[in-house]
C-alpha cells in the first residue's frame, strides 16, 4: 500500500505544511504557492514512480471480483469436458458456484436438479469411520481392540489378531473371510470394502440394532435430510447412473447399489455432504482429539488417479496437505464423486456425477472432479 499511502496522504500534508512553513518565512502567499505546486509536481513523480515499481499490489482484487474469476474457471472446465452431474463451491457460509449439468435421466432427458440424489461411493467411508470414532469417544471400544472380541466371522485364526484400526486403515489383510490372511497385519496397504463392512458389524453389535438404523440416526441428527442408507428405500430423488459402453453410448447401470454400504453405498446429495464437510471439520460431530485421528496420515497407497496418496480414517490427503486439501473420491457404477474440504480458507467442493466415461482409465474418468480440485487448491493457497 506504500504508494497509495504516499499519494493520498503524505503528499497532500506535506504540500500543505510547506507553504505553511514558506509563509511563516515571509515569502509571501503568491511565492509559496508556485513552491507549493513545484513542490507538488515532484512528490506525484516519486508516488508515480512507486505505483509503477509494484503494480497491482496497491489495487488487490476484492473478494466478490476474485470469486466471479473462480466462478469463469469452473466454467471453462466444464466446457472442455462432458459433464453430467452437479458441482457445489462453497466458502464458509458462502456459496460460490451451484449447477446442475445434464440429466437425472440420460434416456428420458429429465433434466438434472441441484437437489438430486447421487450414490456417493467411498465418500461413505469416512461416514462409517466417524460412527466408529463416536463409539470410541463414548468408551464403547479401543482402537486396538481385536475383530472377534465384537464378531465371529472366520473359521480362521485371524479374528483375534485383526485390529479396529486395522480395519479403518485398510491395513487388515484380509482378502475373503474364510481364507488365511494376504499379508502380517499392519505391515501393508490393501484398498478393502470388506473391512469397512466389518466395521459396520461391530456397531451393529454394540448397539444392538442394524447398521442402517445407526446411520440414519446420526444423518437425521445432523439435519442431513436427503442422506440415507439405501435399505430405507426413501431415496424418492435418486438419479440413474450410468457407464459408457465400448461403442461410446451411455448404458444405465443397474448394479449401481451391489457394494458394501459402510464402504460404498450411502446415498447423498451436494448440498448435504457440503453440510457434512462443514460439521465434520468444525468439530461438531466428533471433539478436536478424535478429528484429528481421521486427519493423521496411516498408510501410503499407489492410488489410480493420484499415482500416491495418503490414507487417514476414511479421508485421503497428499503429503503434508491435510492441512490444505482433503476428502475422499467415490465411485460405484455409474456415480463418480468427490468431496473435499480446504481448512486454511474453508472452502467446500463437491461434485457428484451420474455418467462413469472412460473405465479403463480412471483419471480421465474423474477429469472433471480433479480439475476443479487443483482450482479450487490454487486459489485458496
Amino acid at each position: 500500500m506504500g504508494g497509495l499511502v504516499f499519494i493520498g496522504i503524505i503528499l497532500p500534508l506535506s504540500a500543505i505544511l510547506f507553504v505553511l512553513w514558506m509563509m511563516t518565512k515571509k515569502k509571501g502567499f503568491g511565492y509559496a504557492l508556485f513552491s507549493f505546486w513545484g513542490v507538488l509536481i515532484v512528490l506525484y513523480s516519486i508516488g508515480a514512480i512507486s505505483l509503477y515499481l509494484n503494480p497491482g499490489s496497491e489495487f488487490p482484487e476484492s473478494p466478490p471480483v476474485v470469486e466471479k474469476r473462480l466462478e469463469a474457471k469452473i466454467q471453462e472446465i466444464l466446457d472442455s469436458h462432458p459433464f453430467n452431474g452437479v458441482i457445489l463451491l462453497t466458502k464458509a457460509t458462502d456459496t460460490l458456484f451451484f449447477k446442475a449439468v445434464g440429466f437425472s435421466d440420460v434416456t428420458s432427458k429429465i433434466k438434472l436438479k441441484t437437489s438430486d440424489q447421487f450414490v456417493v461411493g467411498s465418500i461413505s467411508k469416512q461416514m462409517t469411520a466417524a460412527l466408529i470414532l463416536l463409539e470410541l469417544e463414548q468408551g464403547n471400544i479401543a482402537l486396538d481392540d481385536p475383530l472377534d472380541r465384537y464378531v465371529q466371522v472366520t473359521t480362521q485364526e485371524w479374528g483375534n489378531r485383526i485390529t479396529i484400526h486395522q480395519l479403518l486403515t485398510h491395513t487388515h489383510g484380509i482378502r475373503t473371510l474364510d481364507a488365511p490372511l494376504e499379508f502380517e497385519p499392519g505391515t501393508k496397504f490393501e484398498y478393502s470394502q470388506l473391512g469397512y463392512e466389518l466395521l459396520a458389524q461391530i456397531l451393529e453389535k454394540i448397539n444392538d440394532r442394524s447398521f442402517e438404523a445407526i446411520a440414519m440416526r446420526l444423518f437425521q441428527k445432523l439435519g442431513l435430510n436427503s442422506t440415507v442408507h439405501p435399505d430405507t428405500k426413501t431415496y424418492t430423488e435418486l438419479v440413474k447412473g450410468y457407464v459408457e459402453n465400448e461403442n461410446g453410448d451411455m448404458e444405465y447401470a443397474p448394479n449401481s447399489l451391489e457394494n458394501y454400504v459402510p464402504a460404498g453405498g450411502f446415498i447423498s446429495t451436494a448440498e448435504d455432504l457440503n453440510k457434512w464437510n462443514e460439521l465434520l471439520h468444525s468439530r461438531q460431530i466428533l471433539n478436536r482429539t478424535t478429528l484429528e485421528l481421521m486427519h493423521t496420515k496411516y498408510a501410503v497407497r499407489n492410488h489410480p488417479i493420484f499415482d500416491e496418496v495418503n490414507y487417514g480414517y476414511g479421508l485421503l490427503f497428499l503429503e503434508g496437505e491435510e492441512q490444505v486439501q482433503i476428502g475422499a473420491l467415490g465411485y460405484a457404477p455409474g456415480f463418480v464423486s468427490a468431496s473435499y474440504y480446504y481448512p486454511a480458507t474453508k472452502h467446500n467442493l463437491v461434485v457428484l456425477e451420474n455418467t462413469a466415461r472412460d473405465l479403463d482409465d480412471f483419471k480421465t474418468t474423474f477429469k472433471v472432479h480433479t480439475e476443479l480440485m487443483h482450482l479450487v487448491k490454487e486459489h485458496s493457497r
